[in-house]
């Protein structure tokens, strides 16, 4: 019996979308995915549905190289609101404390050291961590209060942008996987002693992608399937910058494709490190590196003829 053939167009690449607030990032992947008839699409990063900013979607072989991308540093933009916090640590929510003091600059940049390096972060009740099963939100929109563990996170940079007034500041921080900045308007609120709040949040970078290459959402909102938006996709290759390249020959990349092992000399890699092989620049797989040894662990289709 043949293979069903897959339903949608078999496109790669990526693209970078400015998503606004008001939706989900779900949803704005199931909406590109539907405007590009595209066979398959995924994102490298949730945004809540109050934030903006860069959303990185993968199409076709680009969903296999999603790991690189969450795995990597991501920076974010966000207001805070001193005073109160609450159940949501954002606008969304309600107010379960307040408190009439209002720190300083200086207070903010003695507590912002605490919350740089490797520290331990417990998510919001609110958020997508699985308890016994079940997302944490949906039982927090139960009422059930929820015992979440604390997570390691490394913050690389958390700063200052703007004191916007006595009750509101601008900070920036760049962090590694798994990061709530809503958590840590919550707990910079806490250390300081007035609570606090996320008023909006807006990602900027995420890994090699910058949100000054984004395109509007409403671009892809406002466009049926049968638009020719093809030019707007980045190359797959883009997705895998700061990731080892190997350069190998046709035979090579025939062998790695048939899910072969290819030797390789002069290697500087260490063992069991990472890598992605092109031809001619274009990706053919992402390979392993075991005794001399190149081993496919994803193969791309983007070549096939």
């Amino acid at each position: 019996m043949s293979e069903r053939k897959k339903k949608g167009r078999s496109i790669h690449g990526w693209l970078l979308v400015d998503k606004p607030a008001g939706i989900s990032s779900a949803a704005v992947v199931n909406k590109i995915k539907w405007c590009f008839n595209a066979q398959k699409a995924g994102h490298a990063g949730t945004l809540d549905p109050a934030a903006t900013g860069l959303l990185v979607v993968a199409l076709g072989d680009a969903t296999k190289t999603i790991p690189i991308i969450t795995e990597s540093l991501k920076a974010y933009n966000f207001n805070i609101i001193w005073g109160s916090q609450t159940n949501t640590d954002d606008q969304e929510g309600d107010v379960i404390e307040t408190s009439s003091y209002r720190p300083g600059k200086e207070n903010i940049e003695a507590a912002l050291q605490k919350f740089r390096g490797q520290i331990m972060q417990i998510p919001p009740q609110f958020s997508a961590v699985k308890v016994n099963g079940e997302r944490a939100y949906i039982k927090a929109r139960k009422g059930e209060k929820i015992e979440l563990k604390s997570r390691p996170l490394w913050v690389n940079s958390l700063s200052i942008i703007e004191i916007l007034n006595k009750n509101s500041v601008s900070l920036r921080m760049e962090c590694g996987k798994g990061g709530y900045v809503r958590a840590i308007a919550r707990d910079l609120g806490k250390e300081l002693g007035c609570f606090a709040h996320i008023k909006s949040l807006r990602r900027t970078d995420s890994g090699p992608f910058n949100v000054k290459n984004t395109i509007q959402y409403d671009l892809f909102a406002a466009n049926g399937r049968n638009s020719n938006l093809d030019h707007l996709i980045l190359p797959l290759e883009i997705g895998l910058k700061g990731v080892t390249e190997i350069e190998i020959d046709i035979e090579g990349a025939v062998k790695l494709r048939q899910g072969q092992s290819i030797s390789i000399s002069n290697c500087k890699l260490m063992e069991n490190s990472k890598a992605w092989v092109s031809l001619n620049k274009k990706a053919v797989a992402m390979v392993n590196l075991k005794s001399n040894r190149l081993y496919p662990s994803k193969v791309f289709s983007q070549n096939d003829s």
